[in-house]
């Protein structure tokens, strides 16, 4: 956090601040928006898991869909971590500001998977916009209205395509007519069992399997995120229940 006291700032006889003091909380924020089915939810939780091991300060994910699969993950949980935090929609610009000051370096939010006014104002707060996007051609056509409210808010975003089949010619058209629109990340999220299986458990392919294949991708998947939103990496040990 950046905190500033007694700040005074003169030109010449014009004393323009006079002992003014201000905090700048610490934090970036992480909105996933997609369709439903989309992997949303599996990639808010891969991903938080994943962040907790290679960011100095802690992470929240916060659950934004009335559906409340994020939620019912974490319930399942063995684990202290991510941290989990609910929020109504009025009062989340404040809530985000409380996770901030309580010293949470990296916020996840996952949205619902329509097209609402709440999505609108969870864009609004976010530092950074991942749209996940399976490579049918359904899904490219519904990824317009959700490019649009990031447009709109002037938000950056990228896109990342989900639960694609290994070596299909779909997948890179797919990524292909993204490109077109965004940015793409490189990294592609494979349709595999491990991730519905995991997230069953209370867990993530990491956490099962952290030389699988799939844990690659999430952690590859991270580091451009993170890259995209300026966040230094630092490892730091975690407490098992």
């Amino acid at each position: 956090m950046l905190e500033v006291n007694n700040l005074v700032k003169t030109f010449g006889d014009f004393k323009a601040v006079d002992n003014v003091s201000f905090k700048i909380p610490d934090g970036k924020i992480l909105g996933l928006i997609g369709q439903n089915g989309a992997g949303k939810t599996t990639l808010v939780a891969h991903l938080a898991v994943a962040a907790e091991e290679v960011l100095p300060k802690k992470v929240v994910i916060l659950d934004g869909d009335p559906q409340g699969s994020l939620s019912a993950w974490w319930n399942s949980r063995e684990f202290e971590y991510p941290a989990l935090a609910s929020s109504t929609l009025d009062e989340l610009p404040a809530k985000i500001d409380q996770l901030k000051e309580a010293g949470f370096e990296l916020v996840i939010i996952d949205t619902p998977p329509a097209i609402t006014n709440a999505i609108t104002k969870m864009v609004s707060l976010a530092d950074l916009v991942l749209i996940p996007t399976r490579p049918s051609p359904h899904d490219l056509r519904a990824v317009g209205s959700t490019v649009n409210i990031a447009l709109e808010e002037n938000k950056p975003f990228i896109f990342v395509v989900t639960q694609a089949k290994a070596n299909a010619r779909l997948t890179t058209q797919a990524m292909a007519a993204l490109s077109e629109h965004g940015t793409v990340s490189s990294t592609i999220i494979h349709d595999r069992v491990e991730y519905a299986s995991s997230m069953i458990n209370g867990e993530t392919v990491g956490e099962v399997n952290k030389r699988s294949r799939s844990a690659d991708e999430i952690n590859q998947l991270l580091n451009f995120v993170l890259e995209r939103m300026n966040v230094i990496t630092k490892k730091r040990n975690k407490k098992v229940l």
